[in-house]
């Protein structure tokens, strides 16, 4: 067996302990494709700068072109960064079990001496990210197109939670990381830190690494980890792709500290179609906008067990709109700057960071992800950065 090969079974092999033996041994081996480096360089022109989509915190991403044709994109293991290490082993070890049109494909992987490379299928326009918040062309996405990614990501997310091999908690769901192909279908991006979530438990405490924003608070607050904190993020999402607005920046109406508490206030008003991106005016469907609001304040509620399953969460939007139950208030937590200290019991210390300034990959690092000791003590312990400040946006 050559050492490429022997490298990633390992990984597969190291990854059982975490999941059912069996469904790993059923992966037959040719879904593991090696790429010969030599096939990478050419294919990147070298990794020729003018070939870069982005750059993350793992190191930098690569637009390529096969011989057959096909266009890849090659994401580059940093030798420096130990993040991204755990994180190339992270996705090798999840994305080779994975099949699902809302879920990126991972085409193959390679190693290199001390290069480690992960070659996914090139996703050819921008992430819902930089869509809405980046590029000044949010018009380019009207509400058919808006709806039909918010049941996308949900039907991914679906197959993470419970028709994948294993259960999967993707623990980074953001506009970032939610990638778009030529015909607007959303793909799930960024494993990198991903769990799996054992059967026959509600949760599982972890240490906390994720984007501020889009965290449960049951997740940030306590490390508290379950399905549930992806529903959350979706919610968050579903929000953002009405609104146009980021939730950790959000700035348009100063009584709220955030887009979840505006969205709530206006929906008990009954004004919750003030919160539609203005965009989306001359194709919206309003009755059915009203029903994805309420659904994303369904999914961001403050109490975990309140929120619906992604199950449920697709049943909903594949129906017409329909009568939904009233979704409790937000009692979300403040992520604003606090000149307070860490007390002795929340030990915490900062994760590794990056922004990935991609035009068609997608953002896959851009979190200030905080790494902090899991609380079972049932204490609401904030997240600080090393210089003893709370978090307050990605």
């Amino acid at each position: 067996m050559n050492k490429p090969k022997s490298f990633v079974r390992n990984l597969i092999k190291s990854f059982i302990s975490y999941t059912n033996k069996e469904d790993l041994e059923k992966i037959p081996a040719e879904e593991q494709k090696q790429f010969p480096f030599e096939i990478l360089v050419a294919a990147t022109k070298n990794f020729h700068h003018t070939q870069k989509l982005g750059e993350g915190g793992f190191g930098p991403v690569y637009k390529g072109k096969l011989d057959d044709g096909r266009q890849i994109a090659v994401k580059k293991l940093s030798c420096s960064s130990a993040q991204g290490k755990k994180e190339f082993q992270n996705e090798v070890k999840l994305l080779a079990c994975l099949q699902h049109k809302n879920v990126v494909n991972l085409l193959g992987y390679c190693v290199h001496g001390a290069e480690k490379l992960l070659v996914y299928e090139y996703v050819v326009n921008e992430s819902i990210d930089k869509i809405l918040f980046k590029s000044g062309k949010q018009e380019v996405l009207n509400w058919k197109p808006r709806f039909d990614i918010i049941m996308g990501v949900a039907k991914g997310l679906l197959y993470l939670h419970e028709d994948a091999p294993f259960c999967i908690i993707h623990r980074d769901i953001k506009g970032s990381n939610i990638l778009l192909d030529d015909r607007w279908v959303p793909k799930i991006a960024d494993f990198g830190m991903a769990r799996l979530y054992p059967e026959n438990e509600t949760h599982v405490n972890t240490h906390i690494a994720g984007t501020n924003g889009y965290m449960a608070p049951e997740y940030c607050m306590h490390g508290h980890l379950s399905v549930k904190a992806d529903v959350f993020s979706f919610g968050v999402v579903v929000l953002e792709l009405i609104s146009g607005q980021k939730n950790s920046r959000f700035n348009q109406d100063p009584e709220s500290q955030n887009l979840l508490a505006w969205a709530y206030k206006l929906y008990k008003n009954g004004q919750s179609l003030d919160i539609m991106d203005p965009t989306l005016v001359s194709s919206a469907v309003p009755d059915q906008i009203a029903m994805c609001i309420q659904l994303g304040l369904l999914c961001t509620q403050y109490d975990p067990q309140l929120r619906p399953d992604m199950c449920r969460v697709v049943v909903i939007l594949s129906r017409k709109p329909t009568t939904l139950e009233e979704p409790e208030g937000p009692e979300y937590p403040s992520f604003r700057y606090s000149n307070h200290k860490p007390t002795a019991s929340s030990s915490s210390t900062t994760g590794t960071s990056g922004d990935l300034n991609s035009h068609s990959f997608g953002s896959t690092i851009n979190t200030k992800s905080a790494t902090a000791t899991a609380s079972t003590s049932g204490l609401n312990i904030p997240i600080y950065d090393r210089h003893g400040k709370r978090l307050v946006q990605d």
